[in-house]
């Protein structure tokens, strides 16, 4: 066999020399790799056009769309890339970490809306500073009355929350794998005590992680005392508030554009009008309801075992101050603050209840009304709907950056706002007093007090309530009625700003 191999392979080698045509079966070999080749190429090409028309018959502007993105995509890369070779400087680079032996890890489940969630993320971040923990990225309410499905990512740049804070607490997106309840582990689940200081988390909370490596904070509203807590942590709960939560880019562009579309029709006034269908049902209010739609109310509280208040009698409430002012009403004091019939107004709410119907008064007192629903295409709010949070944060960006910003009810939202435009230099905020307003309202109403009267008489209430720099109001052992800390941080508004008239401490103290 070896013999008449190598004779065999002598020979075509021979003839391949002499010149000789080539041996049949190569020359066969060859035709069929080609052959097989073309034919691959023409099934293939054929299963192409069919995919297409197929496409096209269920999606006729698939391609279209592919090109166009695809185009898009490329256009955007390349003003991406000359503007960053351009005059944009780079990143800053990161803080060092900050070096500490961690005692454990905290988790937070927030509750609330938006503005309460974001005043307990600062105060979360501050107690792990405090006890040398590591912070879980904070879990958002889910389960509230908005049913908002958001995560923190979804609201918040996570990256720039954990890196801009590395110095300060270590921040991690989720627990080690080994303190997992999959692997059997159960973390210590409990809600802190409201209006806790710091001497309460040192004594209480810091033990409990020598046998529970986890902690697992299941309300996070209010558990930071506004007063008598160190300045240092004081200045990280602003920190916290004015850096390191930042929006979404998909938030802030929106945001941004916004802002932008109002600022070049003039200056605007942003009226956060909460006569809302949640907080009327929270309140009891049902001023300016129909029968019908105040037993709508009525019901929708006693489906919430949070809303404890039961029986509530809409005329006393209001007469306390503590309903939200009705549109007619706002329309009212708008035009008592001398704003004319040109100004152009934001509302930064949510649905109002009995919509179009209960804005007939304010819109005829001013018809320069917008909301972002009337100011954006319906394609630009479609990835917001059903994220009440999402949306509020649109309305939190407009309301910061109003020339005048004015709150029907002192809220979560109405109050980190007014923290915010303090801090961004004491902006104009009016905050309503609606105790000393309902009478007014009223008897003007009865005619008992004539126009110029009125006019006068809300003039001198709100002389001093229009967001100038002041004391944060302590009242000792009753913190729930003290001033909030997050709607005026004062220890956070001297840097840049004359604070002289702060003094040492909290020297407006109640006894």
């Amino acid at each position: 066999m070896e013999v008449r191999s190598s004779d065999a392979a002598r020979s075509i080698g021979d003839k391949i020399a002499s010149g000789s045509p080539p041996v049949p079966a190569i020359a066969r070999t060859r035709l069929q790799v080609w052959f097989i080749r073309v034919c691959s190429s023409i099934v293939l090409w054929t299963c192409l056009v069919q995919l297409v028309a197929v496409c096209e018959l269920w999606h006729p502007h698939l391609l279209a769309g592919i090109t166009s993105r695809i185009s898009s995509s490329a256009e955007l890369n390349v003003d991406e890339e000359a503007r960053l070779h351009s005059s944009s400087p780079p990143p800053p680079p990161l803080v060092p970490p900050r070096k500490y032996t961690s005692n454990g890890f905290l988790r937070v489940s927030c509750n609330g809306g938006l503005n309460q969630m974001r005043a307990a993320i600062c105060d979360m971040v501050t107690v792990a500073r405090l006890l040398n923990l590591t912070l879980v990225v904070p879990e958002l309410d889910k389960t509230s009355f908005w049913a908002d499905p958001s995560n923190f990512n979804d609201i918040f740049d996570v990256r720039h929350f954990i890196d801009s804070l590395r110095d300060e607490v270590r921040i991690i997106k989720r627990v080690p794998k080994r303190f997992n309840r999959k692997h059997g582990f159960i973390p210590l689940e409990m809600p802190p005590v409201s209006w806790s200081n710091e001497k309460y988390y040192l004594q209480q909370i810091l033990p409990l992680f020598g046998k529970h490596k986890v902690l697992h904070f299941n309300k996070t509203d209010a558990r930071l005392a506004n007063n008598g807590i160190p300045l240092d942590l004081q200045k990280l709960r602003c920190r916290v508030n004015f850096q390191a939560l930042k929006f979404t880019p998909q938030i802030e562009t929106l945001g941004y554009k916004l802002v932008h579309m109002l600022q070049k029709k003039g200056p605007f006034v942003a009226l956060h009008l909460r006569y809302e269908m949640d907080m009327l049902a929270f309140s009891g209010c049902t001023q300016g309801c129909t029968e019908e739609e105040a037993e709508v109310l009525k019901q929708m509280r006693y489906q919430y075992p949070w809303w404890r208040e039961k029986e509530i009698v809409s005329e006393e409430r209001r007469s306390q101050g503590l309903c939200p002012l009705t549109p007619e009403e706002a329309a009212l004091i708008l035009q008592a603050l001398g704003f004319g019939k040109d100004t152009q107004i934001y509302i930064a709410a949510g649905e109002i209840y009995g919509s179009e119907r209960r804005l007939a008064v304010l819109r005829a007192a001013f018809p320069n009304i917008v909301k972002k629903e009337m100011l954006l295409a319906p394609v630009e709010l479609q990835q917001f709907q059903n994220h009440s949070s999402q949306m509020a944060a649109l309305d939190f960006m407009v309301s910061v950056a109003s020339n005048t910003f004015i709150p029907t009810y002192d809220g979560n939202m109405a109050k980190v706002v007014e923290g915010h435009r303090r801090y961004l230099g004491f902006k104009k905020t009016i905050l309503l007093d609606r105790k000393s307003l309902v009478p007014l309202l009223d008897m003007h109403h009865n005619r008992t007090l004539s126009w110029n009267e009125f006019v006068a008489a809300v003039a001198l209430v709100h002389e001093k309530r229009m967001g100038q720099p002041t004391h944060r109001r302590v009242i000792v052992d009753k913190p729930k009625e003290e001033d909030y800390f997050y709607a005026n941080p004062q220890e956070c508004l001297c840097e840049g700003t004359n604070c002289d008239f702060l003094g040492h401490g909290n020297s407006s103290k109640m006894q």
